[in-house]
């Protein structure tokens, strides 16, 4: 292939069946129950085995551990088309298949992955990671929860607050200290002395739950444990990266939605004699909603090339997502503009939508968080020579 003809959103064939065959199911499967989960503020436990059932869960693992064994650029596919949909459901899908099952497999051995993959891989089990505390979210260094050694055994006692999937997950990745070194558990929900809060009410991404973690003395086996004491900062860093790029990827998903929302309006509704689209104040809304959806397509599916287990990329998916957060809010308040005292209604969905692209300049590092890294990194080049 030429690169005048390089698809960068779909590189390869198999991307492009991917994108498909996830469009589709999203279509006929995801946007019907968008609207009712978002009301009931629940997460669809059968949709996501269904995603098991299409192999989505397990999308980063290699295929000899029952996975998919696809990249980067498969991952931000699957978010960007499911986000066009229900982004409150993608949110509760990241959290298990990038916060959890490719948090774990890349940490894991082959004794754990044994032991957890088959069950969250179909979907079984639901999947969920606790970092954020009451205290600190991204000053994940500040954190209080801890672990103490007893014999084969760690015991660690603190809280996670804001943690997705939570409600409704039987398995955990918690971050604690040891000895002040950050170190990564696998929990169980029926292990003693572990349990969950009430379910905490939000502004948006309502088809996903959210609640504390609850750690009370709870016995881990040191065969939980992921890699080995004080390793918790390198997993965490490493599952960053795909982290943001697939927020970014939501929030990618978000804007085209509302993009085509606020084009077919502005075709079919009139006002004052003409097409709604031809005044200027409309157009302005359309071309920079347009320009500023593709800078962030181009900058996501381009980062995607240059994420993986095997090397670093924090300064391009933190770019990723520091440029695309913004995009999917400022998109949807746009459509909403356009649509008006109808875009505030829920028939036309840009008010579910506006409601959860916010998250996104927050969940997973908040937009000052991304300025913070980048100038560091791009001060380190500098100092290196």
């Amino acid at each position: 292939m030429s690169d005048a003809l390089f698809d960068l959103e779909n590189p390869t064939e198999e991307h492009r069946m991917l994108r498909q065959m996830v469009r589709n199911f999203a279509r006929d499967v995801v946007e019907p129950q968008a609207d009712e989960h978002d009301r009931t503020g629940t997460l669809n436990v059968d949709l996501m085995r269904r995603c098991g059932e299409l192999g989505l869960l397990g999308i980063t693992v290699p295929a000899e551990h029952g996975g998919a064994g696809l990249d980067a650029t498969a991952a931000v596919i699957v978010h960007h088309e499911l986000s066009k949909s229900d982004p409150g459901f993608t949110l509760a899908y990241l959290a298990h298949a990038m916060l959890f099952v490719n948090n774990f497999y890349w940490g894991a051995n082959d004794e754990q992955r044994a032991r957890y993959l088959p069950k969250v891989i179909s979907g079984e089990w639901i999947g969920a990671m606790g970092m954020t505390e009451p205290s600190s979210g991204t000053d994940v260094l500040g954190m209080r929860t801890f672990a103490k050694k007893q014999g084969d055994r760690y015991v660690l006692r603190g809280r996670k607050a804001l943690i997705t999937n939570a409600v409704d997950a039987q398995v955990f990745i918690v971050y604690a200290t040891v000895e002040g070194e950050i170190t990564t558990f696998v929990v169980e929900r029926n292990t003693p002395g572990f349990s969950t809060g009430t379910k905490t009410a939000k502004m948006g991404m309502r088809a996903s739950t959210l609640s504390e973690l609850i750690l009370d003395d709870v016995e881990v086996p040191a065969a939980n444990m992921l890699g080995e004491e004080g390793g918790g900062i390198k997993n965490m860093m490493r599952n960053l990266e795909i982290e943001r790029l697939t927020l970014a990827a939501m929030s990618l998903g978000i804007a085209d939605r509302c993009m085509d929302i606020m084009v077919r309006y502005a075709a079919e509704r009139t006002s004052f004699g003409k097409s709604l689209a031809e005044h200027g104040q409309i157009q302005r809304y359309i071309g920079e909603s347009y320009a500023k959806t593709e800078a962030a397509r181009a900058l996501i599916y381009n980062t995607a090339r240059f994420v993986g287990p095997g090397f670093r990329n924090r300064l391009g998916t933190d770019a990723a997502k520091l440029f695309a957060a913004p995009v999917g809010k400022e998109v949807a308040d746009n459509a909403m503009q356009v649509l008006g005292g109808w875009g505030y209604c829920s028939e036309y969905k840009v008010e579910r939508l506006l409601r959860d692209a916010k998250l996104l300049e927050i969940g997973g590092g908040t937009i000052e968080s991304h300025q913070k890294n980048i100038t560091k990194d791009l001060l380190r080049k500098v100092r290196q020579g």
